[in-house]
């Protein structure tokens, strides 16, 4: 890979929510361009306004900035290269469509779309491939101005070359040859005076500087057009770089709304609001995106510095990636036990307040080493610590009935542990557990049926940190209240 620096840029349309396919093409882009030393640019491409989602736009900055992928130049903070937004830049799109006209290589289409849709269905009647017929192509320069200057509405269309091939050169997948009679006049400015993609992306890329587009595969049908269309202006061509697609978990076709929405109810989704919303970190997000599409060891845990270290893009490759959510979990979990004590307290503190809960933030350093090896996702912190701040907890009767007794003998166990806990001048861990487990001996009874009481009776819950470090946390006052609670509970059965 060159060591010139390189420019990149990261060019979504706000018609939605920032994706999982988006977030990789954003990171990539990113890596190449930290490992040069170059600078990564956003561009919002939002020329298309019928499908424009109001907020979308923010939510991709957002989503970027959370993700950690900072960019050098972009809409909210400028640049020598601006405007950052595409409807901002209409101007600089006309005077290079008029320049495309007066080199031949574009030409106004005064054809109506009733006019395009018959030849359309005639032509798909005739078993062709549906495309347009020319019908402006041919016309005199004269009558093209002459109509313009009456009034009558059209677009510009590109002059695609009839005879011969297009050699478009793509990094992954090498020379990508097109016979010329299969391509198409494409409309590059609309009526409206906005420019399609397929002129206004070119056009930015040459005026940014950029030297290599990382964009999806699905623009590969339209490649011979975007590379005819740069020469067509005697430009250098960046390098091209078409990523991988994303395949539905099943490894069988592209992910779909309707995966999508199945994921959602097992606590997974494509989109990165959701993971955030959902208690994925932005590490574990990149980590798992980042091998999908990338050829190293699909398990290796790296952090977006250890990234920009080994990126190169001769290591990307072409093939398909299915998306696989418990790969997710694996580097989501395995970043979470990477980050520090007071990284985690920070990250967690919120989904505890979320809940109504008042944190203590010394005990909440405090609980961290007991549920850290739990985490999954970081709202699984109120399943393991919610009862650290709760000033009372509710077990329920059933819960504090212990496997193979009744409620009498369990609240006997109840009140022994109650003394023998009451008894003692501390309840840290290494004072408590001794005399418990002594307990547990002579009464002939076993581990699971007396610490599951004390644990469901201080807790709340049958499943919780270990038992007597969580106690020694909540602390003596509380902890023997909630027992003396548990008691009255057993009793009433």
């Amino acid at each position: 890979m060159s060591i010139k620096p390189a420019r990149t840029r990261f060019a979504p349309s706000p018609t939605g929510h920032l994706h999982l396919g988006g977030a990789r093409t954003a990171l990539y882009a990113y890596l190449l361009a930290k490992k040069t030393g170059g600078q990564f640019i956003l561009r919002i491409e939002d020329t298309d306004l019928k499908r424009t989602v109001s907020g979308a736009e923010q939510e991709i900055m957002d989503g970027l900035r959370w993700l950690g992928l900072q960019y050098d130049e972009g809409p909210d903070i400028g640049g020598k290269h601006g405007p950052y937004r595409q409807t901002e830049r209409r101007d600089i799109y006309q005077q290079h469509a008029k320049t495309l006209v007066e080199k031949g290589h574009a030409y106004p289409c005064f054809c109506t779309p009733d006019h395009l849709e018959k030849v359309r269905q005639e032509q798909m009647k005739r078993k062709e491939n549906p495309h347009y017929d020319g019908t402006c192509r041919a016309l005199a320069p004269d009558e093209a101005a002459r109509r313009i200057a009456s009034g009558e509405a059209y677009t510009i269309r590109f002059k695609m070359p009839q005879e011969g091939a297009t050699v478009a050169h793509d990094h992954l997948r090498g020379d990508i040859v097109t016979e010329n009679k299969q391509l198409n006049d494409q409309v590059i400015l609309k009526t409206d005076g906005l420019p399609t993609y397929h002129l206004a992306a070119m056009v930015d890329d040459h005026e940014m500087e950029i030297t290599h587009v990382l964009r999806g595969s699905e623009w590969l049908g339209t490649f011979p057009l975007h590379v005819n269309i740069v020469r067509a202006f005697g430009w250098d061509e960046p390098i091209w770089i078409h990523l991988s697609v994303f395949l539905k978990p099943s490894g069988k076709g592209k992910m779909s709304k309707r995966e999508t929405a199945a994921a959602i109810k097992d606590g997974y989704s494509i989109f990165i609001k959701d993971m955030q919303e959902l208690g994925f970190t932005p590490e574990g997000v990149l980590n798992w995106c980042a091998l999908m599409g990338w050829g190293v060891a699909e398990d290796d845990v790296m952090t977006v510095e250890q990234m920009v270290g080994r990126f190169t893009i001769d290591s990307l490759t072409p093939s398909p990636a299915a998306i696989n959510f418990q790969k997710l979990d694996h580097f989501n979990a395995t970043h979470i036990r990477l980050f520090t004590t007071e990284d985690l307290a920070a990250r967690l503190k919120p989904y505890f307040t979320r809940e109504g809960l008042e944190v203590n933030d010394d005990v909440l350093l405090e609980m961290i080493p007991l549920i850290r090896e739990r985490l999954t996702t970081l709202d699984d912190c109120l399943a393991f610590g919610a009862f650290f701040f709760r000033e009372e907890v509710s077990p329920t009767a059933e819960d504090l009935v212990a496997k193979g007794l009744d409620a009498k003998q369990s609240a006997e166990i109840a009140r022994k542990t109650y003394e023998i806990l009451s008894s003692l001048p501390s309840i840290d861990h290494a004072t408590a557990e001794p005399p418990m487990r002594a307990y547990v001996e002579q009464s002939g009874l076993n581990v699971n049926q007396v610490f599951g009481i004390l644990r469901v009776a201080t807790t709340g819950q049958k499943v919780s940190p270990p038992l007597f470090e969580s106690m020694e946390i909540i602390g003596r006052e509380k902890s023997l209240q909630r027992v003396k609670n548990a008691i009255e509970v057993l009793e009433k059965i």
